[in-house]
């Protein structure tokens, strides 16, 4: 069954922003995609999870839980957040194992629903441990969407040009021109 389209300002980013950019802002309202399970039917498809994980209530209720973790040690104190990160962590754990094509590391879960929201808190991990420095917030005073800063010097500071870098630069210049 298909589903609808994304229609959320900023994709592609890591599993873990992913999900924290399934809130953000349009035209002073804050909009949610995971506020049913069509949304987070979207959000599976999106992330090429709709093959593991089907649209459920459950899952929904855990990746909400992963998302307010996630929001409270990317936007907060680490430590306050990183307790309610272990919460959803201890829903699973890494099997290391051995393939033909070599090593492999399988996530297992207790109960299956945790997959996507463990997934997204696993991730967080890893970019920890890559760069954490990159992990960032748009700097546009009403954007609400985070992204991992790829480019070459780290010092994207939108979270798209053409949006909100677009705005900021034309309030500048608005403001230049009334001087």
């Amino acid at each position: 069954m298909p589903t609808a389209p994304d229609p959320r300002p900023l994709t592609g980013e890591p599993l873990a922003l992913d999900l924290l950019n399934t809130r953000w802002n349009r035209e002073g309202a804050t909009q949610d995609l995971l506020a049913d399970t069509d949304g987070l039917a979207v959000w599976l498809a999106a992330n090429g999870l709709d093959d593991r994980y089907a649209p459920e209530e459950a899952v929904l209720r855990h990746l909400l839980q992963a998302r307010d973790a996630l929001k409270a040690v990317v936007d907060g104190p680490a430590e306050e957040g990183a307790p309610l990160v272990d919460a959803v962590l201890a829903h699973g754990r890494i099997r290391a194992g051995l393939t033909a094509q070599g090593p492999v590391e399988r996530p297992e879960f207790g109960d299956p629903s945790w997959g996507p929201a463990w997934l997204a808190a696993r991730n967080y991990l890893e970019l920890l441990a890559t760069a954490p420095d990159r992990i960032r917030m748009c700097a546009h005073e009403v954007c609400v969407l985070h992204f991992f800063d790829t480019s070459r010097n780290g010092t994207r500071r939108w979270c798209s040009m053409a949006a909100c870098g677009n705005r900021a630069k034309a309030s500048r210049h608005y403001a230049r021109s009334r001087s």
